[in-house]
């Protein structure tokens, strides 16, 4: 049916706190209240009449309340099809009065394994009940509403005012459709837990299914499943694209390392471009000078307020995207003036999961995320100036965020070359070292960084041709020590840090 209005509701909810003002309303719009023990002990202390379902089944919890609602005149309830003539003929044989309303919020099982509980404990969390009330209701939602959580409570309580107490066919849809996201996230959480004795650390429930403008080419669909909100507030420009989030994702990715004083400009998921200068106008001159000629119809990252001063020198370059945690309005006058530059407003009310995951093969590959914390080492004689190290450790941070095999070349706190997604090492640190050369860059006293060991020193031996000082790489080859012998013998400060930095994609 199009449109239904519910007169008998199911509510059985862990956490109350936000139930009341929907049970009120739904007693306002006379629908009948059904209920387990603690819930309906809450309903009966807001003063509201319910009915316990242990009545209508003739029979109690059992089993440690394992049992409340898994019973025929439940279910019954909910799955018969109100338009289907021998479902009516059953119900009515049977006396499986229609339940038109779930509100069901399941048991806390991630939040009790992260609180430590015992096993034992963990285990009565897993919802046997909820679940199937959740999943019984979403099926038939052509006539039933199902709520799935009281986070809903309140969208659900607005569709009720704002239609006289009934339901459109699309909302009960859409309310079905994200309760089987949350069941499906819930039993992620179980199966998780059974295998690996931990819960999954990013929320699984709770997203949704946005259309993009396109996948990586034009001609390619593509969606995403995520809760834009928790990242950042679109201000203006055309829908975002697949290719604009890889490289949101990446760009906050490095700004959660490089810190709110960054500003970054990226091409393909890697920065070409970085300054952390004090000044906001500066910090773009030098970012933008990292690679000019990439910097075209990139991505901007900042971690830092958009000035109008930094807005004027931004808007005479072609960029896709901007994003930061805050802008002057003049600013946004300003870079509004293009009418598809797409401008966001980042939220910082998510943070990156400890795990990440790919699909591949028909299956997910799930490693954690790479947050390892290099034991730097100084392995040739040549100290290092206070200048230097600095360089050196961001120039280590930028080449961990790069692609394999990956060499950036810093200077003065800027990115000034970067070699990414090459297949060997020395055609990573070539391309790296030619950038700069391109773009006027003085890489005399300049620092390089590689993700990985130098099987062989041919890279010491390019960079010490144009004036390097020193580079820092993790060591860990067999040959390690004729990379050590070729810095020594041009007098190259080198570092190793013991952790490496592969990163295909």
């Amino acid at each position: 049916m199009e449109s239904m209005r519910p007169k008998r509701a199911l509510l059985s909810v862990y956490y109350k706190d936000k139930l009341e003002p929907l049970a009120r309303q739904l007693h306002a719009f006379g629908v009948e209240l059904i209920s387990t023990g603690g819930t309906g002990k809450q309903l009966e202390s807001w003063g509201l009449p319910w009915t316990a379902v242990e009545k209508l089944t003739g029979y109690p919890e059992v089993f440690g309340g394992r049992v409340k609602t898994l019973h025929p005149v439940i279910f019954g309830g909910l799955l018969q099809r109100r338009s289907n003539p021998q479902d009516l003929q059953d119900a009515q044989a049977h006396a499986l009065a229609p339940i038109d309303l779930v509100v069901v919020e399941l048991y806390p099982f991630a939040e009790t394994v992260q609180q430590g509980a015992t096993a034992q404990e963990i285990i009565e969390k897993i919802d046997i009940g909820g679940v199937s009330l959740i999943r019984a209701a979403a099926k038939n939602f052509s006539d039933v509403l199902v709520i799935s959580s009281t986070q809903d409570a309140d969208e659900l309580a607005e569709h009720l005012k704002q239609n006289t107490g009934e339901s459109s066919l699309a909302f009960r849809r859409s309310m079905a459709a994200r309760a089987f996201q949350r069941t499906a996230a819930y039993d992620a959480q179980i199966e998780a837990w059974f295998a690996t004795g931990q819960v999954l650390s990013h929320r699984l429930e709770s997203q949704d299914w946005q259309s993009l403008r396109y996948g990586e080419n034009p001609h390619q669909k593509a969606f995403w499943k995520g809760r834009a909100a928790d990242w950042f507030e679109v201000l203006s420009g055309k829908p975002l694209s697949f290719n604009n989030l890889l490289d949101l994702e990446a760009g906050l990715d490095l700004l959660s390392d490089a810190g709110e004083n960054s500003l970054m400009v990226l091409k393909h998921n890697v920065a070409c471009g970085f300054s952390k200068a004090m000044d906001g106008v500066e910090a773009w001159k030098e970012a933008l000078s990292g690679d000019p000629v990439s910097a075209f119809g990139g991505v901007i990252i900042s971690g830092r307020k958009i000035t109008k001063a930094m807005a004027q020198a931004m808007n005479e370059v072609f960029f896709e995207l901007l994003a930061a945690p805050d802008f002057e309005q003049e600013a946004l006058e300003v870079l509004k003036e293009k009418k598809n530059r797409i401008l966001l407003q980042l939220t910082q009310q998510a943070s990156f999961p400890a795990w990440k995951q790919k699909q591949l093969l028909g299956g997910e590959l799930w490693q954690e995320r790479d947050n390892g914390i290099p034991e730097d080492r100084l392995v040739t004689g040549r100290s290092l100036s206070q200048e230097e190290t600095n360089d050196l450790a961001l120039a280590r941070l930028l080449v961990k965020h790069a692609r394999s095999n990956a060499i950036v070349v810093v200077k003065n706190q800027k990115l000034i070359g970067t070699g990414s997604g090459h297949v060997s090492r020395v055609d990573a640190a070539r391309f790296a070292l030619q950038k700069a050369k391109e773009f006027g860059h003085e890489l005399k006293g300049a620092v390089m960084a590689s993700d990985a060991f130098f099987p062989f020193p041919d890279c010491v031996d390019l960079a010490a041709e144009v004036g390097i000082s020193c580079i820092w790489q993790p060591g860990g080859s067999v040959r390690d020590q004729a990379s050590i012998d070729a810095a020594e013998a041009h007098n190259i400060s080198m570092v190793m840090g013991g952790i490496r930095h592969f990163r295909h994609g």
